[in-house]
């Protein structure tokens, strides 16, 4: 893609009211040329208001947005060089794929004699080369949503958007997308912002995730920050499969847990009201071999759960605290689990070990 493609965006103060309600509260977001985020909460956290403000559907009660050096908030859809994916593709069912993607050059009222040559280049793109005269309804559904990206790229756009564009597909096909999505953005070199309810499409996805909650900005970062370093409870646990429980203070770097104490190799946060996040794949059934320095934990288990290529191990730990943990269905793994009933201990290494405000 050429230059124009390389634009940065810049969300100042964002702030959506209806009424009483606050659908968007206050963001500010500086996403770089290139960079592929993700925007990603529940139900009503305003992910989705957010994108309509970006793509011009929706006017901000006050704030900005800006595309490169181009203030953006106030211009109609039409007028601001991006190209959408929509949640359910938006095709036009009588038309060819290629009429499809070509329909994005007509409505920017480009010369028809350059057609040709960027509608077939957009679906050799997304490795769809040959189909410009396919029937929409003679298509799978994720050829079905490469025609949509291709129909939001063939004008070489400075930003393109995309809402849950993968919430249609099954899971298999879904965690293909994923990756096939991850490999044309770095083709591309677009700048893209993506909304999902789904956690893992976006760490798999995205360059760096934002979290929303209640309209607000809750944490922005890579994946691996994210999911490693979450800045309070409610990221800890919309992120992955974590429990929280309550821990005190002991000293800078430890916590206590029931009776028992546990080590961090992070710094705690501040304030006396701290949680553990406990992911469920970050605890490891103990083998009786040298763990030096990992934290211990007794617990009871209670229930095992086949789920495929993974085994769910709920436990109690002393108090009757639940906990679980997440172990590969191998047969080693299934030998290594003692029955319900039994007893157990799980490590956590001190690197593992989060600590959040509550």
């Amino acid at each position: 893609m050429d230059s124009r493609a390389k634009s940065g965006v810049s969300i100042r103060s964002a702030a959506k009211r209806y009424g009483p309600v606050v659908a968007l509260d206050d963001v500010s977001l500086d996403i770089a040329p290139g960079e592929f985020v993700s925007l990603l909460g529940p139900s009503g956290s305003g992910k989705t208001t957010l994108l309509g403000i970006l793509g011009g559907f929706v006017q901000p009660s006050s704030g900005s947005v800006w595309i490169g050096e181009r203030d953006i908030t106030f211009a109609p859809p039409h007028k601001r060089n991006i190209g959408i994916v929509f949640q359910n593709y938006a095709l036009f069912p009588h038309m060819t794929a290629g009429e499809n993607v070509a329909f994005a050059l007509r409505a920017r009222r480009e010369p028809k004699s350059s057609w040709a040559k960027k509608v077939a280049d957009a679906l050799a793109l997304v490795e769809l080369g040959g189909f410009e005269a396919r029937r929409i309804s003679q298509l799978s559904g994720g050829q079905r949503q490469r025609v949509a990206l291709a129909r939001a790229i063939v004008f070489e756009p400075q930003l393109i958007l995309m809402d849950e564009p993968l919430s249609a597909l099954d899971k298999q096909l879904r965690d293909t997308m994923q990756l096939e999505l991850r490999r044309l953005h770095r083709r591309l070199g677009a700048t893209i912002i993506n909304v999902t309810h789904d956690q893992r499409e976006a760490l798999t996805m995205s360059d760096r995730v934002a979290v929303l909650k209640d309209g607000r900005l809750v944490q922005i970062d890579t994946p691996e920050g994210l999911y490693d370093r979450p800045r309070d409870a409610f990221v800890a646990s919309f992120i992955g499969e974590a429990t929280l429980l309550p821990v005190s203070r002991v000293d800078g770097e430890a916590v206590r847990l029931g009776e028992t104490v546990l080590r961090t190799a992070h710094p705690l946060p501040p304030g006396e009201r701290l949680m553990l996040a406990v992911q469920t794949e970050r605890l490891v059934i103990d083998d009786g071999q040298s763990h030096e320095g990992a934290n211990r934990l007794s617990c009871r288990v209670t229930e095992v759960l086949y789920q495929g290529e993974s085994l769910r191990v709920f436990a109690a730990l002393a108090d009757g605290t639940a906990i679980s943990l997440r172990q590969l269905s191998s047969h080693h793994a299934r030998r290594c689990i003692p029955p319900p009933g039994a007893s157990m201990t799980v490590l956590l290494d001190p690197q593992d070990t989060i600590v959040v405000p509550a």
